[in-house]
């Protein structure tokens, strides 16, 4: 599970005496597509082009508790990924799993097995015994911040259940504050985010964000609950291309290939660009380099600050993570940095992260 208690809202959980009732049971029907819907209902087109697409995750899980060993039960989303039984979802949804089973939008449940997780990117595949699916359609250009976004899942157990809003922002990083006491895989999956007013609920993660053409733009995964934060409609995807690349290597190889640059940073400040006279506002600054990592072996040194990675602009930690993903291990890669107020490039030999 997600360590931050507001990163775990976005799934449910049942105790043993309640699995008869909840996750277990059948779920509804969705609506088909119906060319009855007005073009002037962009929303309800997305619902009726996307919801056959999105599946409710039903899993039995065995968590250690001050009480002892517990039995639960766990819901949470999904997307239907290939026709060949092959959908996406979030790694905390079915972390610990004992068994998976999925229900559909027709109303037909299927049991499922796990081939793969990454927690690095928050992303799991399951599969079933079926070559009839409706899979979504994944979209590979960058969200628009402002454009529609709806989100469909199964908040709290009620499946198919559609919200809109936009997309607020794009290259989100959870904040700090919240992840700092998870593991560094947490810190690194939310990262490189997209921000959406879309209102996502327990019971969400893993389902679809879509675009008005009903293209899936991301992934839920995570979202600030307005009781701890003052602020209302605060939900995170994870970008359909971080999305589609996990899924295809854990489909291929069941495991997942990391490239690693060897850095630890920390976002450069406009207050600490100001206090230092530097001549930008924004970038990932090095507080460290690994010795003997790809960063070291290019010349990198503590107190640089990487504003550009293989050709994409890098404002901050999160931007470096996306650009990261972008690659792979063994690729050469130009860093722009700046060095005591000096702009230089570096070729960097991207490493791989240990397994």
């Amino acid at each position: 599970m997600l360590g931050a208690t507001l990163l775990a809202g976005c799934q449910e959980k049942h105790s043993a005496a309640q699995e008869n009732d909840s996750a277990k049971a059948s779920p509804q029907a969705s609506t088909q597509p119906s060319s009855r819907i007005p073009a002037d209902e962009p929303v309800a087109q997305v619902a009726s082009r996307v919801g056959p697409s999105v599946v409710q995750v039903n899993v039995t899980a065995v968590e250690q508790t001050p009480l002892g060993t517990q039995r639960g039960e766990e819901i949470g989303s999904g997307v239907i990924y290939r026709p060949d039984g092959y959908i996406v979802t979030n790694n905390h949804v079915i972390e610990g799993a004992t068994a998976v089973n999925v229900a559909f939008a027709d109303g037909t449940i299927e049991d499922a097995n796990v081939v793969g997780t990454d927690p690095n990117t928050e992303i799991a595949v399951l599969r079933v015994n079926r070559d009839d699916l409706p899979a979504a359609t994944f979209e590979e250009s960058d969200p628009v911040v402002g454009q529609l976004a709806v989100a469909i899942g199964s908040p709290s157990g009620f499946e198919s259940t559609v919200t809109s809003g936009v997309v607020s922002s794009v290259g989100r990083e959870f904040p700090p504050e919240l992840t700092s006491g998870s593991s560094a895989a947490v810190r690194s999956a939310l990262s490189d985010l997209i921000q959406t007013d879309a209102a996502i609920s327990p019971g969400n993660s893993g389902g679809a964000l879509a675009d008005r053409d009903g293209g899936i733009i991301g992934i839920n995964v995570a979202y600030l609950p307005p009781a701890e934060t003052g602020a209302v409609n605060l939900g995170f995807a994870i970008p359909s291309d971080t999305a589609v690349s996990v899924a295809d290597q854990l489909i291929e190889t069941g495991e997942v290939t990391t490239p690693y640059l060897g850095v630890l940073t920390t976002d450069l400040s406009p207050e600490d660009a100001g206090r230092f006279d530097l001549p930008l506002d924004s970038g990932a600054l090095v507080e460290k380099v690994v010795p003997g990592s790809a960063a070291g072996e290019a010349g990198v040194r503590k107190g640089d600050i990487i504003t550009v990675l293989g050709g994409d602009e890098v404002r901050s930690y999160g931007d470096l993570l996306g650009a990261l993903r972008d690659h792979q291990p063994g690729d050469t890669v130009t860093l722009t940095i700046f060095r005591q107020g000096d702009e230089m490039q570096l070729e960097v030999v991207l490493g791989e992260t240990s397994k």
